[in-house]
């Protein structure tokens, strides 16, 4: 299987949140991965999180890169999403309240994602998650396998 891999610079503003957005969905239009599928759907709601915390919390320029499968690519594919920044600090996990804005990046990250973590990455670090898409079985199915609707301790999301 061929896999694409594509990068984006990301300035340390938070208007860059919506242009990374809007960059990742266009490189899926390529891959195979529809963009009214709930894997597009939680990518880019993952790629929104990531980019937000990196720009808020660093105040550093960033790197956004994907790895996406090839337009021929088989039905049951891994989508991989990582963004590596210059500050030193680790991510750390805050506990919300309930009115609270902010403070749930890494827990949607850790609710929707198959897989995540960090390393260090010289002075910096890179945040990492994976998407598994099973085949074009049923949305029940899909949904057992990690592709399912975007919620989060019962709350509806969407990226916008």
């Amino acid at each position: 299987m061929q896999v694409l891999q594509v990068q984006l610079e990301i300035r340390p503003d938070p208007a860059e949140v919506g242009r990374a957005r809007r960059w990742a969905r266009s490189r899926l239009a390529g891959s195979g991965i529809g963009a009214d599928e709930p894997l597009a759907e939680t990518l880019i709601l993952l790629v929104s999180e990531l980019v937000t915390n990196a720009v808020v919390h660093t105040g550093c320029p960033a790197v956004l890169r994907l790895s996406l499968p090839g337009a021929d690519a088989a039905e049951e594919v891994t989508v991989r999403l990582e963004v590596a920044d210059r500050s030193g600090r680790a991510p750390v996990p805050r506990c919300a309240g309930d009115e609270a804005t902010g403070g749930r990046g890494l827990a949607l990250v850790d609710g929707l994602a198959d897989r995540w973590g960090w390393s260090t990455e010289g002075a910096g670090k890179r945040i990492w998650c994976e998407l598994d898409r099973c085949g074009t079985a049923s949305d029940a199915a899909r949904a057992s396998c990690g592709g399912g609707a975007v919620t989060y301790d019962g709350l509806a999301y969407e990226a916008v």
